[in-house]
């Protein structure tokens, strides 16, 4: 990813148990998650912050807002 460029997550890539896996930047790039999971936690991701699973595993979540549209499960699947 281009350095000093902020990115938005623009889709989803879904493995077979409609888990995500992999997002679509604005820029066209697919990162995987643990990627994307580094991106943002250094702010090169906007819109996310990242949280912990009950399972203890990190993951991305969009900030909350009272709306649903805009979370990331909402987002087009890439495939």
């Amino acid at each position: 990813m281009s350095e000093n460029l902020t990115r938005t997550i623009v889709g989803v890539v879904k493995d077979s148990n409609d888990e995500i896996e992999a997002y679509k930047l604005d820029s066209g790039e697919i990162v995987q998650k643990e990627e994307a999971i580094s991106l943002a936690k250094e702010g090169k991701i906007t819109g996310v912050q990242v949280s912990t699973s009950r399972k203890g595993e990190p993951y991305l979540r969009s900030y909350p807002d009272g709306t649903k549209d805009n979370n990331l499960d909402s987002l087009p699947e890439v495939k």
